[in-house]
């Protein structure tokens, strides 16, 4: 690994555009998809996860030459004139579809391939696996609820909201006055709030503590989503029900499914007024998979917290050190020692474009754009580099700006062929700034599996072909 640290301040940039850019110059192939066979999933279901990284890097080679063969009966088009500009084209010479033939929307049949996947070999039960979202292919800063990354213990269900129920009570009758059961329909006659919030699993990055891993994006940082979420504050619905939220120090949020997920939660995070019981999500009813009908949001608190078809809330003094808590989702330290309660996510920022897996076209002109977030609050600046952290220029954060939400930046770059290290280096609003792997290692070593929130990089070659590598 190189011994490379970023360090120094970043230039800040005002011109919009790289000076003398031909705009219309350098295109991007997307990352490859759906390369690896059944039986290849099944070598790396047996533990050759060494098999999955050559699997990813031998498609990359075959779809870039493919690409390539298309690319230059295109260029021998431009001379003669672009067919689907001079001719007719059977989209706008004949009827389209009719209205509402699909009463739900989907997406374009040319986009099938921007789906969330599952990595091979991570997990041996598909009902407690993860699924990530293809951060590689969306735009701004919300994720579409079909897109949003799945981490499940014991599989989703599809619960009827008629019979689901949310009880409140207390460790002991005083910090309760009055337990309740709310139906849903005492939930939605209730007044609103919506919110925009990132939700990451703590085990986001996990495979890259050691070295790296897997080779996209998608792999690297998927298990994260942003969406609008609505419903009622958690404190509105203790108060309701005569909680002592001062002699209170922590509650309990346990879920309605097989693995009965439940975690302890800190009381500050509730009286703050924003962890929410949500049963709203981007504008519609949550998904199954997301916890429909009703979840938490706890906004900057690892995405475990966020327990999806909640059914009961306990108001206590202690933490419950419950069994995805005091065993699961804990942080190995290099001393050998477990640490707890860890759960907030902190700041972090990742390219998505160009990325692992992508390949650079021609030379010209390209748009560095990615995603950047905290749980401590809102994103003030991103800083880019294209030489491994050696010279850093601030990029432009795409509006809107907001606490606890993704924020997107963008930087144009002129790329004129020769190899490049491109990386990202995020602060939130309280001074904190994105480590480099080096400096996060040398505190919390390499054998831990949560909270890695160290710089990402990724290596252009001069043939365009761009790899995950890791910079100390």
């Amino acid at each position: 690994m190189s011994k490379l640290r970023p360090t120094g301040e970043a230039t800040p940039r005002t011109d919009p555009l790289v000076p003398g850019a031909d705009v219309l110059s350098g295109r991007l192939r997307r990352a490859p998809e759906n390369f690896l066979t059944p039986e290849e999933i099944g070598q790396v279901g047996k533990g050759r996860r060494d098999f999955l990284r050559a699997s990813f890097l031998a498609a990359a080679g075959a779809t870039a030459a493919a690409t390539l063969g298309g690319r230059t009966a295109a260029a021998a088009t431009d001379t003669a004139g672009d067919p689907d500009i001079l001719n007719p084209t059977p989209w706008g010479s004949s009827l389209g579809q009719p209205v509402a033939v699909n009463p739900y929307g989907l997406p374009s049949k040319h986009e099938r391939g921007l789906v969330r996947r599952q990595s091979p070999g991570l997990t041996q039960v598909a009902a407690a696996s993860v699924s990530f979202a293809p951060l590689q292919g969306l735009f701004g800063i919300i994720t579409p609820s079909g897109l949003h990354f799945e981490r499940h213990h014991q599989g989703w269900q599809d619960i009827d909201p008629t019979r689901h129920r949310l009880m409140i009570n207390g460790s002991r009758p005083e910090f309760v006055k009055t337990p309740r059961v709310y139906t849903m329909d005492d939930i939605l006659r209730l007044p609103p709030v919506s919110r925009m919030h990132f939700i990451e699993c703590g085990a986001n990055t996990g495979m890259e503590w050691g070295n790296v891993a897997v080779p996209t994006v998608q792999y690297t940082h998927g298990m994260l989503s942003c969406s609008e979420f609505t419903g009622v504050p958690l404190r509105t619905l203790l108060e309701y029900c005569g909680a002592d939220l001062k002699a209170a120090k922590f509650i309990l949020a346990e879920g309605g499914d097989g693995s009965s997920m439940t975690r302890t939660i800190p009381i500050e995070l509730v009286m703050s007024g924003e962890v929410m019981v949500a049963y709203g999500q981007n504008g519609e009813m949550l998904r199954p998979e997301n916890g429909y009908p009703l979840r938490l949001v706890v906004p900057g608190v690892q995405g475990v917290s966020w327990v999806k078809w909640l059914r009961r809330i306990e108001v206590g003094d202690r933490p419950y050190a419950a069994k995805d808590e005091a065993v699961h989702y804990i942080d190995l330290m290099p001393d050998g020692q477990h640490r707890q309660y860890t759960s907030i996510q902190e700041c972090k920022s990742v390219i998505t474009s160009p990325s692992g897996g992508q390949q650079l076209l021609d030379k010209g002109f390209f748009t560095i754009s990615g995603l950047a977030w905290s749980g401590r609050g809102a994103i003030k600046r991103v800083d880019v580099s294209v030489d491994g952290g050696i010279n850093w220029t601030e990029a432009t954060l795409q509006t809107p700006v907001l606490s606890k939400c993704l924020t997107r930046f963008t930087l144009p770059w002129n790329w004129d062929g020769r190899p490049a290290l491109l990386q990202s280096r995020a602060m939130d609003e309280t001074g904190f700034v994105q480590p480099a792997y080096g400096q996060l290692r040398a505190v919390r070593g390499t054998r831990s599996i949560y909270h890695n929130n160290a710089i990402q990089t990724w290596q252009v070659a001069e043939s365009g072909d761009v790899n995950n590598v890791q910079i100390l």
